[in-house]
């Protein structure tokens, strides 16, 4: 791949990335929710109550930001936290019924923007995209080991 090309490319993501997160951010807002936060609800939403560690590896976050994430949901009475039975330094995180329905309200929203961002691609082209993006974010995802020659992953 030439400059040119090259350059497109990581422009187009980078410009997709900062205003899929700051159209994100505003219809969030209305809901007392930042960026991160409603992926955690979703999370918690699809599959029930989770330790924190099982949710920073479900969100790709750090531990310290699931911290700070579920301190301020907590705070907003949207999830619980508990100690885990078997191990009393890990929590485990839930929903409450607020959150629930707070869920609801992100998924709603979540459907408008991803209608709002695919508008004017084909259906079929639409379809595709989640494997496309998921391969993207393969490829670049820093926890997975390269090879020697930093072309990919390794075999």
């Amino acid at each position: 791949m030439d400059f040119d090309q090259a350059d497109a490319l990581n422009q187009a993501i980078r410009l997709l990335s900062l205003r899929h997160r700051a159209r994100a951010a505003a219809l969030l807002d209305p809901l007392g929710l930042h960026p991160g936060q409603e992926a955690l609800l979703l999370a918690l939403a699809r599959t029930g109550p989770r330790t924190q560690t099982q949710l920073s590896e479900a969100l790709g976050c750090e531990p310290p930001s699931i911290t700070v994430m579920t301190r301020k949901l907590e705070a907003a009475g949207h999830i619980r936290r508990e100690p885990a039975p078997a191990d009393k330094r890990a929590s485990i995180v839930e929903l409450t019924d607020s959150g629930k329905a707070l869920a609801d309200q992100v998924k709603r929203l979540w459907c408008a923007l991803a209608e709002e961002t695919v508008t004017g691609l084909p259906a079929e082209t639409v379809a595709e995209l989640p494997g496309i993006l998921r391969t993207l974010t393969g490829n670049v995802d820093t926890r997975r080991p390269r090879n020697p020659h930093g072309a990919g992953p390794e075999s």
